[in-house]
């Protein structure tokens, strides 16, 4: 087929993506499994439509920097502090266990040890939508095995991240002790310095642009800036650092990160990195040549049994030899035995840099297909193998004391958050810490999000429309939603939460009496609307003045209150 266009790439590769993404989704798998299956069909080594590959790539690009800038920006040191003595050794025993074993079976079948070595290093890291999905459809999510999974595979990505700073000097034809020493000293110097002098400046300067844009209240250009940060940082570090472009990404999220706009930041500016992602993982499925494969056979089952059983046995084994619990030692490596996104970056770069062959790719993208397949399986079966395995253990008290001592730090009863810090919300939430219930203010006004911290207040900045404000906010181990301000958006609000937490109880306040009828529909149990409050307000003064009795105008409230709320 003839150069297809940009135009009809990104639309016939995006159409592809969109429909196969929500099929893998249907059947509960990743939607990574789908684009990369999209990738396949649109790629030269299948019959129809064909993308442009060039464009393709350029466009994935793109999806790499914002991979890796959403990378850092839920890079969390608090979770890798907590869980350091675990994630740390656990990830760098797992990572060289699938290097090892894939290098030694590459250099079986005729590879170099540098290549087999950097084969093993695309097959050693974990694909973080994958197993955040993992965890939240197994709901493990905010339990001890979440907590664990989650830490380990910072470490993992960590490591990822300076790998890519370093291949560029095991590319070099003349490599020596001395060479590689020096090209390692020299990499980390780069680091280091893009580390001293974009952090500390990222930290006083990114905080300020976006309070002047966030003062805009202007979502577009919000979304604009951080994109502009994202590829800005990005380029500086490839230009003036001589660092990767990843690299510079991952830094620009770290700063964005950090500062009281991360949140907005994930809801607002991410979906472009969804969409650029999934170019991304198309590019890497267009590279697939399923007739290849067949000849690739061997080299398949080595990578298959590198993330599949190696790494996932070891990973099980460190776990109990660091004293955790049978659930969670079968649980983590569970969650952690597939491939994705950082495997992808790695394996493109080593094949820009020639440490990896051509085939190479074709073996990575067939492995993470079908890790991705084989996981949530896999997971679904822990609780399973548990039970069997207990019978042969005394550890079994032990795991389930555990477990649901870690299930939540968080007493729901005790909980509740405010959306909106208004009149109404000051004095929701003030009535609620008289009553000893301790509440969590989401705000879209920064300033007051500060001045709540500073008096030792727990509040968010953030939109609540988005999910990953109300998981912020605490929302899946609330008992009580309050949204006190008279918003278009609160119907969709409400319904976020309720698919986050179907249990909470949810109390709003509408402007008008036409949007009770929505509300109620959407799942609030208590609506107050400002116009029904000023009617029976002003009917009760009425009565008043006109001598009615405290009786009457009991009576008379109630009649009104039904005939404007539907209330009995």
């Amino acid at each position: 087929m003839p150069d297809s266009g940009l135009l009809l790439t990104l639309a016939g590769g995006l159409t592809t993506a969109l429909v196969f993404g929500y099929i893998t989704h249907r059947i509960g798998l990743s939607p990574i499994a789908g684009y990369l299956i999209a990738g396949i069909l649109v790629g030269p080594h299948t019959p129809g439509f064909v993308a442009n590959g060039e464009y393709a790539e350029q466009l994935a690009e793109v999806g790499v920097i914002l991979l890796l800038f959403g990378a850092g920006l839920q890079f969390h040191i608090e979770d890798l502090i907590s869980m350091r003595g675990t994630a740390v050794p656990g990830a760098i025993i797992g990572m060289l266990t699938a290097i090892v074993v894939a290098a030694a079976g590459a250099h079986a079948l005729g590879w170099t040890w540098l290549s087999g070595a950097v084969f093993g290093l695309t097959l050693s890291v974990a694909s973080t939508a994958v197993l955040v999905r993992v965890l939240s459809d197994t709901h493990q999510f905010h339990t001890r095995t979440g907590h664990v999974a989650i830490a380990w595979l910072v470490v993992e990505d960590m490591l990822t991240v300076l790998v890519l700073v370093l291949l560029p000097t095991l590319a070099r034809e003349t490599l020596t002790p001395w060479t590689l020493a020096t090209g390692v000293a020299v990499a980390l110097a780069k680091v280091a310095a893009l580390g001293a002098i974009a952090i500390p400046v990222g930290r006083s300067v990114v905080p300020r642009i976006l309070d002047r844009i966030a003062a805009t209240r202007s979502r577009e250009l919000f979304t604009l800036t951080i994109l502009v940060l994202a590829l800005g940082v990005a380029v500086i570090a490839a230009v003036v650092f001589g660092v990767s472009i990843a690299l510079g990404a991952f830094v620009a999220g770290l700063v964005v990160g950090h500062s009281e706009y991360n949140l907005r930041a994930s809801g607002d500016a991410l979906p472009l990195r969804d969409a650029f992602s999934a170019l991304f993982f198309m590019s890497v499925g267009m590279l697939l040549d399923p007739a290849e494969l067949t000849m690739q056979s061997g080299l398949l089952l080595i990578g298959l049994f590198a993330v599949i059983i190696a790494k996932p046995i070891v990973a099980m084994l460190t776990l109990l030899v660091l004293r955790h619990s049978l659930r969670v030692a079968l649980s983590v490596p569970a969650a952690l035995a597939q491939i994705g996104e950082f495997s992808f970056i790695l394996a493109n770069f080593g094949r820009e840099l020639r440490l990896l062959p051509e085939t190479a790719i074709n073996v990575v993208v067939a492995v993470a297909m079908l890790s991705i397949v084989i996981n949530p399986i896999g997971a679904r079966l822990v609780p399973h193998a548990e039970r069997w395995l207990v019978r042969w253990t005394l550890r079994s008290s032990l795991a389930r004391r555990e477990d649901e001592r870690q299930s939540s730090s968080l007493d729901a009863e005790g909980r509740a958050i405010v959306v909106g810090y208004g009149p109404t919300g000051r004095t929701v939430s003030r009535l609620l810490r008289e009553n000893g219930i301790a509440p969590t203010i989401v705000e879209m006004n920064v300033d007051s999000v500060r001045a709540l911290r500073q008096e030792n207040v727990s509040a968010v900045y953030g939109d609540a429309r988005l999910p990953e404000t109300l998981v912020s906010a605490g929302v899946r181990h609330a008992a009580t939603l309050i949204v006190s301000g008279a918003m278009p958006e609160t119907t969709e609000v409400v319904q976020r939460a309720r698919e986050l937490n179907p249990r909470v109880r949810i109390l709003a306040r509408a402007a008008y009496l036409r949007d009770l009828p929505a509300l109620h529909a959407a799942g609030v149990e208590e609506a107050f609307s400002g116009e029904g409050e000023v009617a029976l307000a002003m009917t009760e003064a009425v009565l008043r003045r006109l001598g009615a009795t405290p009786d009457q105008i009991d009576r008379e409230g109630d009649r009104v209150r039904r005939e404007l709320f539907g209330a009995a």
